[in-house]
């Protein structure tokens, strides 16, 4: 994480984190930034088109009307010393090519997941696991539904048994602030064990 600045004042600036919220198309990645921002959230979303057509996945979300082109973005302050910074990515495979530039300077990453549509996800895990970021995984249940538990979740989506699954509900701000509070208590961790010393959470 990046060191405290010291301002011309003698006040200690909070460390700023750029994390990413990620996943297939119509998992919720918009929705978690908004529903998480303490700022009037930057949105890129256009209206389904007729491009979409025979490409876009709709099974399961057929009253999805509009899509992400670009990025969202948000800011939560999990602290009086730490800010996220939240890049929410484009879902439509035909944006993918932007990740690699919203992925540049992130530290972690929360991968949300649609349980009716696992396999949606699978692109994104890969992504992160072959850049080796930091990610955990957050099962977004739609009308507030988690009908599978954390471990079949893991399992179903072959993932090692460290990983953290998190049951969350996009729409909900207090929800969507624990998924990325885990996230940070897990790079905190990790930052710790590789350089020798006790793990801190935030």
């Amino acid at each position: 994480m990046t060191g405290s600045d010291a301002t011309a004042q003698g006040v200690t600036a909070p460390d700023t984190v750029k994390i990413l919220i990620a996943g297939g198309f119509g998992v919720g990645k918009t929705t978690m930034v908004g529903s998480v921002s303490e700022i009037v959230p930057l949105r890129t979303e256009e209206p389904l088109t007729m491009a979409g057509l025979g490409v876009d996945d709709l099974n399961g979300i057929e009253e999805k009307r509009a899509t992400t082109v670009a990025l969202d973005f948000g800011r939560i302050t999990i602290s009086q010393d730490l800010v996220l910074y939240l890049f929410g990515t484009p879902g439509q495979q035909r944006f993918w090519f932007m990740w690699n530039d919203l992925a540049i300077g992130a530290l972690g990453a929360v991968v949300l997941v649609d349980v009716r549509r696992p396999e949606s996800s699978f692109a994104a895990i890969d992504f992160f696991e072959r850049r080796r970021i930091p990610f955990v995984i957050g099962v977004n249940g739609f009308h507030g539904l988690h009908p599978y538990a954390p471990e079949e979740i893991r399992e179903a989506l072959a993932l090692p048994d460290g990983a953290q699954v998190l049951l969350c509900d996009a729409r909900e701000r207090g929800s969507c602030r624990e998924v990325l509070t885990a996230l940070i208590d897990q790079l905190i961790a990790t930052t710790a064990r590789a350089n020798g010393h006790p793990a801190r959470t935030s």
